[in-house]
């Protein structure tokens, strides 16, 4: 169900959109434009990618059928609840409601956004990040504001909607499985004739790549294009993110899934959904407009960080508008080699600052794991104590500002990645794992690794579940009831996108530009 503006469609996926024997007709196979910018389709063979992903673009538009009948979360989507932002187009439905009839439009609920009640907002500049190359459900803490004791604190779709983050719909599958999950319906990425919105897409191609991308973009006056420098070797441009400009007000997405239709198809993936931020006065100047998590003044600062006069641009616009809605903790990685106070502005590094400035410490907290999924793996060196078990590891245990919590070796890691039935199993196939980047050569190197990998999803028959692309690291209580805290990014399991010490921890090097949002309970207490 959703909303029709000028620039497109977001629509959250209700269980009485289709029934699953027309699923493959409810919608064309491609996606909007990821930044609302247009309705032009591209074709998925523009793209470099490998042979597999290549395979999987052509079956697509054929998406295999889900043929298991249990509800794979465990999650009723009865239980899911309505909310909607009035006249945006982000409008959630739930599995249970009566559906509307076609084309009559959507009535928005008393629990839309204060501060979003506009008609549809007409689209300003875009600029979109792009890569050149699920949460689980709990309990509320006693902290929590919440309708009653069965509503999930992480099920972000709930009540007022508070952490606005989603999961993106998957083809192919019954539909009362995607109740809840956001997704774009229209067409791809580059703007018609008739809709010549600015846009800025901000990549890291190289030579063959890039000269290819700008004759892509060299028939489009209105598309902008900015390379993110990586000087570093084995460095790639892997944020996913969209800044989005209307006449009303700044958009900013955060996400996990490429810019490309087959990452929107059969693929689990996470969006985190910023409110629309309103303009500030003319004339405010400081601290204005900040948020408690100091979310402005941190993207101003990672952007700034790509040295491009283009993205300064966007930094100003950043400045104007009023980001103190915002309740989650900007966490990236940007190119280089840091020290001093430099080094706890990235990676790990700043995983470990935010924790312990922002958390407390918990009873039997070693007891806590540490469990991260994510969609590909990098060299780590011939043991755990390399980077995994050592400078890691202590960056992701730490809660508060004890120095015990540095000192619990046995602090469990969990790390959840697809097996080989996972791949052949699910609605893409094998070629799903063109999506799943692990080389043998540095598997067979890191063999201290199997000891910590944990199955991706219960087997089941047949092809009935889609591949993760998503990456999320989060703290949970041994027993699944409470959560210290939650992070959804674009960062893998890797050095190159986490940083790594050098000269006896005296400096943290980096590869690649990564970026995601960490949710931390503290900042969601209600006041």
């Amino acid at each position: 169900m959703s909303q029709e503006s000028e620039h497109g469609k977001w629509t959250v996926s209700s269980s009485d959109e289709s029934t699953e024997e027309n699923d493959d007709n409810a919608e064309e196979p491609s996606t909007s434009s990821l930044s609302h910018s247009g309705h032009g389709k591209t074709s998925g063979s523009q793209y470099p990618c490998s042979e597999a992903r290549k395979v999987g673009h052509k079956r697509k538009a054929s998406p295999v059928k889900f043929n298991d009948t249990s509800f794979p979360t465990g999650i009723s989507p009865a239980e899911i609840q309505r909310t909607s932002q009035e006249g945006l187009g982000w409008c959630l439905s739930s599995s249970d409601e009566e559906p509307e009839s076609e084309g009559q439009p959507q009535h928005a609920q008393k629990e839309a956004v204060k501060e979003e009640k506009y008609s549809a907002p007409k689209m300003q500049p875009s600029c979109r990040f792009e890569d050149n190359e699920l949460p689980v459900s709990q309990k509320p803490e006693k902290h929590y504001k919440v309708a009653s004791e069965s509503q999930d604190t992480w099920d972000l779709l709930n009540g007022g909607n508070p952490f606005r983050f989603f999961v993106t719909k998957v083809k192919g599958i019954k539909s009362k499985y995607n109740s809840g999950a956001l997704h774009i319906k229209g067409k791809w990425l580059i703007p018609t004739e008739t809709v010549k919105k600015p846009l800025l897409i901000v990549h890291g191609e190289k030579r063959e790549s890039k000269a290819e991308l700008h004759s892509q973009a060299r028939p489009y006056e209105n598309v902008r294009l900015c390379q993110a420098k990586l000087d570093i070797a084995f460095g790639t441009h892997h944020t996913k993110m969209m800044l989005l400009l209307y006449e009303e007000g700044l958009r900013v997405v955060i996400h996990t899934s490429n810019l490309i239709d087959d990452d929107w198809n059969q693929k689990t993936q996470g969006i985190w959904l910023s409110p629309l931020y309103p303009q500030l006065p003319p004339g405010t100047t400081g601290s204005a407009g900040e948020s408690v998590t100091n979310f402005k003044s941190d993207l101003i600062h990672y952007l700034m960080s790509y040295n491009s006069p283009t993205l300064k641009e966007w930094a100003d616009i950043i400045q104007g508008h009023d980001l103190s809605e915002t309740r989650v903790y900007l966490l990236g990685s940007t190119p280089g080699r840091y020290q001093g106070n430099q080094k706890e502005k990235w990676g790990h590094l700043r995983l470990r600052k935010l924790l312990k400035q922002y958390t407390s410490a918990i009873p039997a907290q070693e007891s806590w794991p540490v469990i991260g999924q994510f969609s590909s793996i990098g060299s780590m060196g011939a043991d755990q104590s390399k980077w995994l078990c050592s400078e890691f590891r202590e960056s992701l245990v730490m809660l508060g500002s004890s120095v015990k919590t540095l000192a619990k070796p046995d602090v469990p890691i969990h790390l959840i990645y697809p097996t080989v039935d996972n791949v052949r199993q699910s609605l893409e196939g094998y070629p799903a794992g063109g999506s799943l980047p692990y080389s043998i050569q540095t598997a067979q190197k890191q063999l201290w690794l199997h000891s910590y990998f944990h199955k991706w999803s219960a087997e089941t028959s047949g092809r009935s579940h889609a591949m993760p692309h998503i990456k999320t690291y989060m703290r949970p209580s041994p027993d699944f009831q409470k959560i210290a805290w939650f992070l959804v990014t674009s960062a893998n399991l890797s050095k190159a996108a986490w940083g790594a010490l050098e000269k006896n921890g005296t400096q943290l090097m980096i590869r690649s530009y990564e970026l995601g949002v960490l949710f931390l309970p503290s900042a969601f207490v209600s006041s």
